[in-house]
């Protein structure tokens, strides 16, 4: 009996669409016939990607707006339709059978109907030719594409239509086994990324590691020092990198099952000079009152800088979440200021493209603090010099967006 590809997905998008369920949790959370898993994590991440669009598609060609899971069965099969090029046909016969198999079997009329009448072309030519048309054919969500408008101008649309290159990997050792495969050599050492990887032994033995372009260009910022506090941790990624140029890190993580996650993924990595502690970074702590020589704050944002890997952000993240962002983010720096020493160094960093979570926070602080001043930092990576800092794009670095800043107690 041929697998029904329209179901496996149907599971996993359930779990995030109706049960906020995070992207990556999901599909691992999900029993996934595994000779196929490669085709329903694509068509998951691709549903994703162009959520909005596919509504503007179902509003377009429905009469009347579809229930959850007609409407999931309606973007599923758009995406195979678009972005597979599957044959119509196909299609549409596994829509219909999974209708009756869910116990909608009085829907399948529609969704045949639907799927058979569909025009791609049409929708298109449907579409505003207005910065609200590209938002919904990028399927951004209006609020931050505005936000890029302003900030970025004309290559908004650009940076929001940015893909990943691929998966990054860092490593530590045997590279060399793996670089016959296809690859893109990023400028950091023994960080490649390629279009297809599949984890293997090396992975457990600490040949390796997954890390993202964003992360380790953070890390490349960072200069060598004795003792430094990676203020929010988990999953540890940064913190093992940083040991390497650091005599002693202490990882702060707020909640305990990720402060698990720094122990393992440092165990796995070998390295012994990272201690891991549950931490919350944002509430003083007088025993750590200027006790490092230097503290990175990768601190809690929106994310929109790794859409192209996480796009269940683009409909999660609202524009009223920003107010409670910043607060945690302003109470993250201010606190964890005071663990620097005299003369040390203070790093802050999002995974975000705004202003608003970047420059203006720094901004503040620097405002707040006459004891602390920008110092200038420079990377390999392509970026734009900010008045405070490096911004990092997607449409420029492999699909990452992210900021950094350097500043340096008097």
């Amino acid at each position: 009996m041929l697998s029904n590809p329209v179901y496996d997905p149907f599971q996993i998008l359930t779990k995030i669409y109706q049960g906020g369920a995070h992207l990556k949790q999901a599909v691992a959370d999900t029993y996934i016939e595994e000779q196929y898993r490669t085709r329903t994590v694509k068509i998951v991440y691709g549903v994703l990607e162009n959520d909005g669009f596919f509504d503007f598609c179902i509003k377009h060609y429905a009469p009347k707006s579809p229930k959850f899971a007609v409407r999931l069965i309606l973007k599923i099969s758009l995406y195979m339709l678009i972005y597979m090029d599957k044959k119509r046909y196909m299609v549409t016969d596994c829509a219909v059978e999974l209708c009756k198999k869910l116990g909608k079997a009085g829907a399948s009329g529609f969704v045949n109907a639907f799927l058979r009448r569909f025009d791609l072309a049409a929708v298109k030519a449907a579409l505003p030719n207005t910065d609200e048309g590209k938002a919904i054919a990028l399927s951004y969500p209006a609020y931050a594409y505005a936000w890029l408008k302003k900030e970025y101008g004309a290559r908004a649309e650009k940076i929001a239509a940015a893909t990943s290159s691929g998966v990054s990997v860092r490593f530590v050792k045997n590279a060399e086994k793996y670089l016959q495969k296809p690859h893109i050599q990023t400028p950091f050492e023994n960080n490649y990324i390629f279009e297809n990887f599949t984890r293997d032994e090396g992975f457990d033995r600490g040949d390796y590691t997954f890390q993202s372009v964003g992360s380790i260009a953070i890390c490349a910022c960072v200069a060598p020092c004795e003792s430094l506090l990676d203020a929010c941790g988990a999953p540890g990624g940064k913190s093992v990198l940083l040991a390497g140029k650091c005599q002693s890190v202490t990882s702060f993580e707020l909640h305990e099952h990720r402060v698990s996650l720094i122990g393992q993924y440092k165990q796995r990595m070998g390295v012994e000079n990272v201690q891991e502690l549950q931490k919350d970074s944002s509430v003083f702590d007088e025993n750590y009152a200027e006790k490092f020589d230097a503290v990175l704050c990768d601190v809690p944002c929106s994310g929109f800088g790794t859409v192209s890997e996480n796009p269940d952000i683009k409909f999660f993240r609202k524009q009223e979440d920003f107010a409670a962002l910043a607060k945690a983010q302003k109470s993250i720096l201010q606190t964890c200021a005071q663990y620097v020493k005299k003369g040390g160094a203070l790093y802050y960093s999002t995974c975000s493209l705004f202003e608003a979570e970047n420059a203006q926070i720094v901004g503040e602080f620097l405002a707040a603090n006459s004891d602390y001043e920008v110092e200038t930092i420079d990377s390999p990576l392509a970026h734009d010099k900010k008045k405070f800092g490096l911004q990092f794009l997607p449409d420029a670095a492999f699909g990452a967006g992210f900021y950094v800043c350097k500043m340096r107690r008097k």
